[in-house]
């Protein structure tokens, strides 16, 4: 009996540890193919996730590299705007200090230095020469020789144009601007061979500085380079109001005379034998009681020029200290991105 029961027996626990065996093996089997498949199903969510990050990465340094060369290109523009504001300013204060402004100011008085009065009669005789006021002149004085109420002297000179002598009368004139002061000259000339009988006559500023003068004879060659000539007929009262204009600029000053001059014809009622002397009536007086004053003014400030150029030039300095530093930093941001790259791919491979 016991016999035949211990192979069963044995032959029994056999078939439970082959069957416990073989249901552990098939047991690991399941869980090493799970473990595959998970460990598969896992790798391409890492790989997006690595993706995902490498782009970032490459479009956060494609936008800083695009915005350092837009901020290089207007430091530039800016630049080249501050440049040509420099070469703007320097050429309008050049312009403004070569071309200066007149300036035009008018200086009331009460009355004048007595002009000089310069006239050249040639062969003509003076007649009169009286003082009046108030544009008045008395009827009854035309034509006939009265006493002189003017201070008058006679130089005699050499021509500066011409090789010949002159003969100028230099009578002093009226200063009594706000009584309308007057001087009334006549001249009488017989007959004569030209054809045009006229009277020369030249204004300078002041009848003292021909008095007062060493020599006259030089002064009056110096006046005649400097003033302008004007001629009044015969036949004609010719009424010259003058006016005084002064110019002063560039450490020069001059004067000059304006005027302004209207001519009346003359009724001559002498009779026919007296005729033939040809009269000359001349009447000099101030225009208003204004002098007229023109300076030459530089509009140009050199203060105001170096001050723009100082900020022209600060500013073109730290556009290019900003210019430098830009480009370190995209060149280094461009090395680090390099590397990166070179890292991911080595981890990759």
């Amino acid at each position: 009996m016991l016999r035949k029961e211990a192979p069963r027996c044995y032959q029994e626990f056999s078939d439970e540890d082959c069957g416990r065996t073989s249901v552990s093996y098939q047991h690991n089997t399941d869980a090493a193919q799970d473990q595959d498949e998970g460990s598969c199903d896992a790798t391409p969510d890492e790989d997006i996730m690595d993706n995902n990050q490498i782009s970032t990465a490459f479009n956060k340094a494609c936008v800083k590299n695009v915005f350092t060369v837009i901020l290089v290109l207007v430091y530039l523009l800016l630049s080249a705007v501050a440049a040509f504001l420099a070469y703007q300013t320097i050429s309008d204060f050049l312009e403004k200090l070569n071309h200066p402004v007149m300036s035009v100011s008018y200086k009331e008085v009460e009355e004048f230095a007595p002009p000089g009065i310069a006239l050249y009669p040639g062969k003509a005789q003076l007649l009169s020469c009286q003082h009046h006021y108030h544009d008045y002149i008395p009827p009854g004085l035309t034509g006939q020789s009265k006493e002189n109420d003017c201070v008058i002297e006679q130089v005699i000179y050499n021509d500066p144009y011409a090789n010949h002598t002159r003969h100028a009368l230099v009578v002093e004139g009226p200063t009594d601007v706000r009584n309308r002061e007057l001087i009334f000259l006549q001249f009488s000339q017989n007959e004569t061979e030209e054809d045009f009988s006229a009277i020369s006559y030249m204004l300078f500023a002041q009848f003292s500085d021909m008095t007062e003068s060493s020599d006259k004879a030089a002064f009056m060659r110096d006046c005649e380079r400097n003033y302008s000539m004007w001629t009044f007929s015969g036949g004609f009262r010719t009424w010259v109001k003058m006016s005084l204009v002064r110019t002063s600029g560039r450490g020069n000053e001059s004067v000059e005379f304006r005027q302004e001059s209207n001519v009346v014809k003359y009724n001559d009622r002498r009779p026919p034998q007296e005729q033939t002397n040809e009269l000359f009536f001349v009447v000099f007086q101030w225009r208003d009681p204004f002098i007229q004053q023109v300076k030459d003014i530089v509009t140009a400030n050199p203060w105001n020029t170096i001050a723009i150029l100082c900020g022209v030039f600060m500013a073109l300095f730290k556009a290019a200290d900003f210019a430098k530093l830009s480009i370190k930093w995209t060149i280094k941001i461009r090395k680090r991105s390099r590397r990166a790259k070179i890292r991911e791919m080595n981890q990759i491979s």
